[in-house]
């Protein structure tokens, strides 16, 4: 057997890096000391800089602080740019912090390149099942060779957004929103508003806020561009109908019209969604937190599941979200490890989700949150639906073998909605492509 490559992020670029911010200045962060008070000091890097995330994560260390006499954390903002090659280099270097914030899709991807801490042997001393805290799809994602290289910390899943008012004006019931593909089209229809050749409105473009894999996905039964054993599935016929369902609907409303409106996006009162341009959205579940503060106080709008493909097939949708990592190299993996368990217990997870509306990692933290007296009707609505989608919300982890696969599929998927090779030529040569790179990698 050949040894597998590692493409993640070779060793001397991880070293060149280094060399680079240490020359910059900024490759220094991640030192761990002991305090004044004989307690080890915990560097934890996260990207939240401000809003109500800093606010509730600073406030939920001050707690765990308050309560050890061993550990003391300290929270070390990190700019979404920056963050995660300044770990690379700080892990080069020989000085990462404790514990970072990180992308869920690439754990495996870490352990197998050395760059995150194994933690199965804490785990193991555990008189808590900890696996059970989470979604079990979000802990497949932190387990390599067998064994657990992080902890869930939180998720998402990506849903329709209806304007209820839209739905009344053109003579929809708002309460009985689109089930299916042929439901969505039939009801975009019906809220398309066009004056000669100009769309005043357009009742829903799939490619708006999501991408095609979602909607592969939904229609393939859940099975994203690889299946569970690993194979490539992208050429699949349900596939190849999801993409030829999707230049469909840029054919209708052809591509000037779909360019123009795009251009015009933006956000709060230019959010084509709240001005009324678009009367439905599919999107990640947390715009709804944008809508709070963006839209106006009567703005009537209604969240659903993604439409079946065709009825019984399934609303599955597709889901991300971000770990808690301790960086190869630490001092403290236990004090780390210590911290990382805090924060994903249920306690600590719903006081999270109920002041920043992230779907949290921790199952039971969800479910608290949709009954939770400090939330109203519309916010425990909203927990509820993202505690059931989660049951049919794949989670897609970038494959060992084919680390730079989705550039080869989305290059493909281009040529389609440009009109240079039909759905299936398109999802063909994606499938070609894909194959030879596992096929390099293994």
């Amino acid at each position: 057997m050949k040894k597998r490559k590692r493409s993640w992020l070779s060793l001397s670029l991880i070293a060149g890096t280094a060399l680079i911010l240490a020359a910059c200045g900024n490759g220094n962060e991640g030192s761990t000391t002991e305090n004044s008070d004989g307690k080890t000091t915990l560097e934890f890097w996260s990207f939240w800089g401000s809003g109500p995330r800093r606010e509730k994560i600073e406030a939920i260390i001050e707690d765990f602080n308050a309560s050890q006499d061993e550990i003391e954390v300290e929270h070390v903002y990190q700019p979404w740019g920056d963050i995660w090659t300044k770990s690379l280099a700080s892990i080069a270097a020989g000085d990462p912090p404790d514990i970072i914030v990180q992308d869920i899709n690439s754990v495996e991807q870490r352990a197998d390149a050395q760059q995150a801490m194994n933690i199965q042997s804490y785990l193991d001393e555990e008189d808590e099942d900890i696996q059970t805290r989470f979604y079990p799809q979000l802990w497949d994602t932190i387990i390599y060779e067998d064994e657990a290289y992080a902890l869930p910390f939180n998720t998402d899943t990506q849903v329709l957004f209806y304007n209820k008012d839209l739905f009344e004006e053109v003579g929809l019931d708002p309460e009985n929103p689109p089930k299916t593909w042929e439901e969505l089209e039939e009801y975009a229809r019906a809220l398309d508003k066009k004056n000669g050749d100009s769309w005043e409105r357009i009742g829903f473009y799939p490619l708006w806020n999501l991408g095609t894999d979602v909607w592969a996905l939904n229609a393939d039964n859940g099975t994203s561009w690889f299946d569970s054993e690993g194979n490539v599935t992208i050429n699949t016929p349900e596939k190849i109908e999801a993409l030829e369902w999707i230049l469909e609907w840029q054919d209708y409303y052809g591509e000037d019209t779909i360019n123009t409106y795009e251009a015009e996006f933006g956000s709060g009162v230019t959010d084509p969604f709240v001005s009324g341009l678009v009367g439905i959205r599919a999107q990640n579940i947390n715009y709804y937190t944008e809508l709070l503060e963006n839209a106006p106080d009567d703005f009537n709008f209604g969240v659903v599941a993604l439409p079946e493909h065709e009825e019984g097939s399934g609303n599955w949708s597709w889901g991300g979200g971000f770990v808690l990592e301790i960086p190869y190299g630490a001092e403290n993996p236990e004090d780390s490890y210590e911290f990382m368990k805090y924060l994903t217990s249920t306690e600590v997870q719903e006081e999270f989700g109920l002041n920043s509306f992230d779907i949290m990692a921790n199952k039971e933290a969800n479910e608290n949150l949709t009954k939770h007296p400090d939330l109203d009707e519309e916010g425990q609505m909203i927990y509820e639906l993202a505690d059931k989608n989660l049951e049919e919300t794949v989670i897609t982890p970038v494959p060992l073998t084919a680390p730079d696969f989705s550039a080869l599929v989305n290059e493909q998927i281009d040529e389609a909605l440009l009109g240079n090779k039909t759905a299936k030529e398109a999802l063909d040569d994606a499938q070609t492509s894909v194959e030879s790179l596992v096929e390099q990698n293994k």
